[in-house]
């Protein structure tokens, strides 16, 4: 199945942006490390700021003051929320090791990059890209990617390795393009 090309707002390429301080530079192969992740964790809406306020389960909140900390019952139970469906006591952790005052959309990419690197994914997507070894890192944390397996680390549906990589794939070329334009 080929991923469909997508306008992605330049405001979400290469945050943070000239001035902003910030652990973590967002390169095009970060950007769409996080896209992918977004694109996994069904917050990917072509790249709209929109996903930052998604809830378990697809509602909306609107203040990102900081995470809402809301029980959404669905097919499962969960207080998910943000573009990387950070749960609340995730979020805590990491907004208190990153200094991080808000649940704005550069915070939370800031947060997800901070997982990555701690789960020793962020260095293998530099150099390497999204692979089947970066995958599986990642999946403790993020349930919709795949262990070496293939399956969910916590037995919920999950993404492939083949259609992860090729969203990733593809939003790479995409960026890399516009930052060429």
């Amino acid at each position: 199945m080929a991923v469909a090309a997508v306008d992605i707002p330049l405001s979400l390429t290469l945050l943070p942006r000239s001035g902003e301080d910030a652990p973590y530079a967002v390169t095009p192969e970060r950007r769409a490390l996080l896209n992918t992740i977004r694109y996994a964790e069904g917050t990917w809406s072509n790249g709209e700021d929109k996903g930052y306020q998604v809830l378990y389960g697809g509602g909306l909140f609107k203040d990102l003051s900081r995470h809402p900390e809301k029980v959404v019952a669905s097919r499962y139970t969960s207080a998910a929320a943000g573009a990387y469906q950070f749960l609340p006591k995730t979020w805590k952790g990491v907004a208190r090791e990153l200094e991080l005052d808000s649940f704005e959309p550069a915070e939370q990419d800031q947060a997800a990059l901070h997982l990555a690197e701690r789960r020793g994914a962020l260095q293998e997507i530099d150099r390497r890209g999204l692979t089947p070894a970066a995958m599986a890192r990642l999946a403790p944390e993020w349930a919709s990617f795949p262990t070496w397996s293939g399956r969910s680390a916590y037995g919920q549906p999950v993404k492939s390795h083949q259609d992860l990589a090729r969203f990733y794939s593809t939003n790479l070329s995409q960026l890399r393009r516009q930052l060429d334009a």
